[in-house]
């Protein structure tokens, strides 16, 4: 399990949409997030919406999967790639699962909720139907930075 070479540039805007949200008043965490069709066409993009929408289940991950079905006209998202900033917690890695993503690319490891490896491994489970591909760490570094940027800002404040 390897990045392909589209992987770099979908994940570097996936970290200009964190970024984004950092200069947002009520900013949330900053994580980005995108759906990648089977030829290289972005179905969804977004940052967590949580603060925005007061909807905790409005995680980057989860919006772009809601986004991409409702753009196709069906929730199946086969031959699609989930790019995130931070590894996908429970609940997204579970979304993914059930929207039967072929892939889930992901920056920073996310050691107390992640579920694509680290925390857990729910993508990979053996008693699941479907185990899409899972690669992490793809510019690791540069999206953890971005969440550690956000959490500094708001112990100081």
């Amino acid at each position: 399990m390897e990045f392909r070479p589209a992987d770099q540039a979908a994940m570097r805007e996936a970290i200009a949409l964190a970024r984004r949200s950092l200069l947002e008043r009520d900013a949330d965490v900053p994580v980005g997030a995108l759906l990648i069709d089977d030829a290289g066409r972005v179905l969804a993009a977004s940052g967590n919406r949580r603060e925005a929408l007061s909807d905790p289940t409005a995680h980057a991950e989860v919006v772009v999967l809601r986004e991409a079905a409702a753009a196709r006209g069906d929730w199946d998202l086969a031959g699609c790639t989930l790019v995130v900033t931070l590894e996908p917690c429970p609940m997204c890695a579970g979304a993914a699962h059930l929207a039967r993503v072929d892939r889930v690319v992901f920056g920073a490891w996310n050691t107390d909720y992640g579920a694509a490896g680290s925390s857990w491994d729910l993508l990979r489970d053996r008693r699941l139907s479907h185990r899409p591909e899972v690669v992490g760490g793809l510019l690791a570094e540069e999206c953890g930075s971005v969440v550690r940027e956000f959490f500094e800002r708001r112990r100081a404040n």
